[in-house]
């Protein structure tokens, strides 16, 4: 789906409009081409006809069972207990009603069995790779989308909603569905943001701007103790997203966290790029961004060098900075944190669907078009990841409930998102997803090639054992690509919660003191601790924190004045 934004304001006056305007919906719709891989291995499962009539036989079977228990169900002879259990963690059958009334029952129990069925005949194909992996990736979206629970009269809770309401629910239902297809694209709304401010209560800890540059904004944040480590710490965020997941709110922060624990701790604010910024690439953001903010970190300091934490794509643009400083003989960083960080691509996760070169082919026409990818798109990607849990379960609650959005902070981030510069992001997706060029020991800068295995400073790789984009085992490679002393944890939680994870009952994490090649292996003798990670970060970066002495009185310095309250401008909607 598009939004008009998308297309234009104005309607086609001719046939090249029109074509542009069709070529542009074709892209959004299905740009890697997911139905036509899911129709191919389809039509390859017809190769294997014992298959298929086995996976037939089997929903027939299953069918009798699930019409035997729903009878038996209605006769009050017993709890529903068909063939077929929902998987662990899917929400979408929690109703009551679906093991109580023998009509819901029987519509889960098939819906579940249906989609035994489609797995089971994309088994049947035989296919493999990249055309298996769209294939499953297009099938779990449509029965995502296909599921009673997205209806009125197929979810429980919306039908009593709506008689206890006398109906109001169904309008106000109608009443979000029409906003959203006039204002968010036609997906669901994810997040009532009208109770955040970045400033506010987001992006809140006190500090300064004292740096501005056409591409950043770097902050110096206020010191929060009376003594102060010697080595500085500066925050790196994904170029993707608003620098502010390390600042969510108070009590959230990890850079909060940081100060309140003697750090001096400086931020990288990315501006919001525009067409003008079209043309700037990979090369652009290494020295305008993490290699520029070590420069002027350490000229308000006064200090040799910095420790740094990333989050991200940040981390493997960091990661791509110590390669550099490596082969030209800089040691301006001290240690490296990587948080939730690809740095080699081999394992790419459920990104790796629409990162192949047809993909990548089609999305860089789309964004010659434009001269930059709308964050719309990247964040229309991530969600259809985890469709139930982040596209239609909005479904249900805004649509067929009639209720607002959720107002979380988390989800109010998100949807805070940036736009990403057309050639920046070709050069990433083709360096890094199709060629895993840094990992290869191929990836050149300034005609030089850059060496992970050169990198030698200590480095604390972080992952999450439930991250859909980054897999921790693609996380963990880290520990073996660079050369430095490396320490690996693990979290619970998945991309954003395992990062926004400060101290609470419920918060754990695995350590392991030795590396061995296979993550499995590190996982199977590792440690389970209570508490968040963030505890045993805190005692890492203080050993290599240097001495302490009286935190300074002023931010920034005579070269580096002050220019703004934090968070600056580049973090807001209109910069």
């Amino acid at each position: 789906m598009s939004s008009p934004e998308a297309v234009g304001h104005k309607l086609p006056r001719s046939a090249s409009d029109l074509m542009g305007v069709a070529e542009d919906f074709g892209y959004r719709a299905d740009s890697a081409d997911l139905l036509r891989e899911l129709l191919v291995t389809g039509a390859m499962s017809l190769r294997n006809p014992a298959g298929i009539f086995a996976a037939n036989v089997r929903l027939l079977w299953g069918s009798a069972g699930a019409l035997a228990a729903a009878a038996e169900l209605a006769v009050g002879r017993g709890p529903g207990k068909g063939p077929i259990a929902a998987p662990r963690g899917d929400r979408r059958f929690a109703d009551p009603a679906f093991q109580e009334n023998p009509a819901y029952f029987l519509l889960a129990q098939q819906y579940l069995l249906f989609g035994q069925l489609v797995t089971e005949l994309l088994d049947s194909a035989g296919v493999t790779g990249k055309r298996a992996a769209k294939a499953r990736f297009a099938a779990n979206f449509l029965l995502s989308a296909l599921a009673p629970t997205n209806t009125l009269l197929g979810n429980p809770a919306a039908v009593r909603a709506a008689f206890d309401t006398g109906g109001k629910s169904v309008v106000r239902g109608l009443a979000n569905l029409l906003h959203d297809l006039r204002h968010n694209g036609g997906w669901p709304s994810q997040v009532d943001r009208t109770g955040f401010e970045v400033g506010v209560n987001m992006a809140a800890t006190p500090g300064s701007v004292v740096y501005r540059s056409d591409l950043i904004e770097l902050i110096q944040y206020s010191p929060q103790t009376p003594d102060v480590y010697a080595v500085p710490l500066l925050f790196c965020p994904p170029w993707i997203n608003k620098y502010y997941i390390m600042d969510l709110a108070p009590g959230k922060s990890l850079i909060e966290w940081a100060v309140q624990h003697g750090h001096t701790c400086f931020a990288i604010s990315y501006r919001n790029p525009d067409k003008s910024m079209s043309d700037l690439g990979f090369r652009d953001y290494l020295f305008g961004g993490p290699l520029d903010a070590l420069r002027v970190v350490r000229e308000i300091t006064g200090t040799p060098s910095v420790n740094t934490v990333s989050v991200c794509l940040g981390g493997t643009l960091t990661a791509l900075g110590l390669a550099h400083n490596a082969a030209v003989g800089d040691d301006s960083v001290n240690s490296a944190t990587f948080l939730n960080t690809h740095t080699d691509f081999t394992e790419p996760g459920l990104l790796g669907v629409f990162t192949d070169e047809a993909t990548v082919n089609k999305l860089e026409k789309h964004m010659r078009k434009t001269g930059y990818l709308d964050s719309s798109n990247m964040a229309r990607t991530f969600s259809a990841l985890r469709p139930d849990d982040l596209v239609f379960q909005y479904v249900a609650n805004n649509w067929l409930l009639g209720k607002k959005p959720p107002s979380f902070d988390l989800l109010a981030w998100n949807a805070d998102s940036t736009r990403m510069p057309a050639r920046m992001h070709s050069e990433y997706l083709r360096s890094c997803y199709l060629h895993n060029e840094f990992a290869r020991g191929q990836f050149e800068v300034d005609g030089t090639r850059l060496d992970p295995g050169r990198v030698d400073v200590d480095a604390y790789v972080l992952s999450a054992v439930d991250d859909h984009i980054v897999p921790w085992t693609s996380a963990y490679k880290t520990t073996q690509l660079l050369g430095g002393k490396n320490r690996f944890v693990l979290s619970t939680s998945g991309h954003i919660a395992g990062i926004v994870n400060p101290p609470n009952p419920k918060a754990k994490h695995w350590v392991n003191d030795s590396l061995p090649a296979d993550p499995q292996e590190w996982k199977a003798n590792a440690q389970l601790v209570d508490g968040t990670w963030w505890q045993d970060w805190t005692a890492w970066i203080g050993e290599r924190g240097g001495e302490r002495a009286a935190a300074p009185e002023q931010l920034g310095s005579r070269d580096h004045p002050p220019i703004q309250p934090a968070p600056g401008s580049y973090v807001r909607p209109t910069a």
